[in-house]
């Protein structure tokens, strides 16, 4: 005859399952945020272009101190370190010493680090606040687009078709010079930074519109959401409660990968001369006034890095992050 169970015993005689077999550790449960900074941590090459991204932040927010500490003011011309026969920077290297990290601009002798550093803050500013626009803009209308489909998807998709058909860098050159340099309460570089801003984010929210459409078509046929609106929750609580939360990975890695476009499409306004005006430094527009100076290589090459090092830390960042949130990565 069998013996009757004692179900009276203690947590020591019936150990539940959640326990592992002879070390007495309880598995931990994991969110995605935590599984996501786990992968991460062990992509050094991400890590390593999200601790540039952190630096050159820091850079730009503390970009007076830096130059006070260990440069010139940035618009303070130094004729001193000028060869007045070849209007050329003295010394070795475009005029590199201590007091002078990068060298001197020539025919001036304006100090390139301190220019460099004063025009982070403009570049990293205008990539994040157009950025922030994109996202916002490419987010509603992809989810609106994505969860009512119908004539609605037509609408939107035909209104990204035309934004992706539209020659961005022609209109933004013509209205740039067009616009006074006072307007809508603002003036000067402000009211170009304002510019800047809105003719890049209105302008490339497709680009991240689409994505954000394709995942939402994927959320709005899952259980979750099913379950919801046969507990009759009205549309508006599944977009906010069920649908965005979980488009929040997808949302941060774009927005990741497109802040460096963003950075490139200022300098190259700059570069055109219908960026910020002069002499307010910027890396676009150091870059124009090096191209009449090919011979002096230290001119081009500072800011030319600058670029090429932020453009570089966003993407292996970015990349890095959207291998950490995707589900099927190794």
């Amino acid at each position: 005859m069998t013996a009757p169970l004692d179900v009276s015993g203690s947590a020591t005689e019936a150990q539940p399952e959640s326990v592992l077999a002879g070390s007495g550790k309880v598995i931990e449960g994991r969110s995605l945020s935590r599984i996501a900074w786990t992968r991460l941590k062990r992509d050094k090459v991400a890590m390593g272009g999200g601790i540039t991204v952190i630096f050159l932040i820091l850079v730009a927010v503390f970009s007076s101190v830096i130059v006070s500490a260990f440069g010139h003011p940035p618009l303070e011309f130094h004729p001193d370190q000028i060869d007045s026969a070849t209007l050329s920077p003295k010394g070795t290297f475009g005029g590199v010493s201590w007091d002078f990290l990068f060298g001197v601009e020539p025919v001036n002798g304006r100090d390139i680090f301190s220019r460099i550093v004063a025009g982070a803050w403009i570049s990293l500013l205008i990539g994040f606040l157009a950025t922030l626009v994109s996202v916002v803009i490419g987010t509603v209308m992809g989810v609106v687009a994505g969860y009512f489909g119908g004539w609605v998807d037509n609408v939107i998709g035909r209104i990204m078709d035309v934004f992706l058909a539209f020659p961005l860098l022609v209109f933004a050159i013509a209205l740039a010079g067009v616009i006074p340099d006072e307007g809508f309460g603002l003036s000067g570089n402000g009211l170009r930074i304002a510019l800047l801003v809105f003719i890049i984010g209105f302008f490339s929210w497709p680009y991240i519109g689409r994505i954000i459409r394709g995942q939402t078509l994927s959320l709005r046929e899952r259980e979750f959401v099913d379950a919801s609106r046969s507990l009759g929750a009205r549309h508006t609580y599944i977009i906010f409660r069920e649908i965005l939360p979980n488009l929040m990975a997808p949302i941060l890695v774009y927005a990741t990968l497109l802040i460096p476009t963003n950075i490139l499409f200022e300098a190259a306004l700059s570069f055109l001369g219908v960026g910020i005006n002069p002499p307010t430094p910027t890396w676009g527009g150091m870059l124009s006034e090096a191209v009449r100076f090919y011979t002096l290589p230290h001119f081009v090459l500072f800011p030319g890095l600058a670029i090429f090092i932020t453009v570089l830390a966003f993407n292996l960042f970015g990349d890095g992050l959207r291998d950490a949130f995707d589900p099927r990565a190794r």
